[in-house]
């Protein structure tokens, strides 16, 4: 049997106790992230998560020695994701605050020939800082909008270089460096994150906060609505339910003609208008003077021509007390016609 070094043992042995003691455990790669980013990342961490970066194979054994004597089988399919340059962050935070955390503390990083950007990379339209140069023909070679003026270079429009997981190349990372664009991020990528039998990948922690809560919205108006409408009483619709129910019933008994407190008004409005549109067709002769006033009234606001603004607010309250006396004159009327 071959002879393991003592400082390996050790090493799997602290590895499986930081495992069993955290109910989070995620994998993130540390490959290329240089040494001071990664110190910075370890202060941001501290009081949140333990990170303790090992060797791949070591942290394999170290997470299915742990799956086994807790009795974990699914914290073994940890190893699945292993690659690069691997450590472990262990923690007490739910795995979408973690991915959080880790995305918002990455930084912006220079142009490296051969790195693949994790989002589109577009040259702003805009004069430059540079001096014409053969980088002008590199970049018109490359389909960039940029010529000469007033001495510098100019972007004649924004222009997208790059889709997100394609690859920087040697002439485009010079290009990007000598414009000042930093494409890149440096920061620890998460791998995978177990919490409770379940390991969660990176297309599943990677949410969209406002289009969740849009959704949410979405999700709460309809259930709403659907109580609503089925009449199924909460906390939150029993007040709906109740103007729905009492308009429904002050509706019917308006078209009833069922007098109420709260049905009179618009009964007698039903009935004004109607009365109005029969007296327009009926001989002049028979009609009283109030009810010919009242016609007269109303086709001067039908043909009315547009008034200045200043004159609309002093109108609106003479017609107003107008409406008030003509209700009046018109329950005069209905006598005056069918009296």
């Amino acid at each position: 049997m071959a002879h393991v070094a003592e400082w390996k043992k050790k090493e799997v042995e602290e590895l499986t106790k930081i495992i069993k003691s955290h109910p989070v455990i995620a994998l993130v790669d540390v490959a290329g992230v240089p040494a001071y980013p990664l110190s910075k990342m370890r202060d941001k961490l501290r009081g949140k998560a333990l990170l303790r970066v090992s060797r791949n194979t070591l942290i394999e054994l170290a997470i299915k020695r742990a799956a086994k004597e807790l009795n974990k089988p699914e914290l073994e399919k940890l190893v699945d994701h292993i690659q690069g340059g691997a450590g472990i962050l262990a923690t007490e935070m739910n795995p979408f605050k973690l991915y959080k955390l880790l995305e918002e503390s990455k930084t912006p990083a220079p142009a490296k020939a051969g790195a693949v950007v994790p989002h589109d990379v577009v040259i702003p339209a805009g004069p430059t800082s540079l001096a014409p140069g053969p980088l002008v023909g590199e970049m018109q070679a490359l389909g960039i909008p940029a010529r000469i003026e007033k001495g510098k270079v100019s972007i004649q429009k924004d222009y997208t270089v790059l889709k997100a997981g394609e690859v920087i190349t040697d002439q485009l990372a010079r290009i990007l460096n000598a414009l000042g664009i930093e494409p890149l991020e440096v920061g620890l990528n998460l791998l995978a994150a177990y919490e409770d039998g379940i390991v969660y990948t990176p297309e599943v922690l990677a949410i969209d906060e406002n289009e969740y809560i849009n959704m949410l919205q979405k999700a709460y108006m309809h259930a709403f609505n659907l109580s609503v409408n089925t009449a199924y009483p909460t906390k939150q619709t029993i007040e709906a339910i109740i103007q729905k129910a009492f308009l429904g019933a002050k509706n019917v008994a308006v078209e009833a003609g069922y007098v109420t407190p709260e049905t009179i008004e618009e009964i007698f409005g039903r009935a004004l208008r109607a009365v109005l549109l029969i007296a327009q067709n009926l001989p002049e002769e028979l009609l009283d003077e109030k009810t010919k006033e009242l016609l007269n009234a109303q086709a001067q606001v039908t043909v009315a021509a547009p008034q200045p603004a200043e004159e609309k607010v002093e109108e609106a309250e003479e017609e107003e007390e107008e409406e008030e006396a003509s209700e009046e004159d018109a329950l005069a009327g209905l006598g005056a016609l069918f009296g």
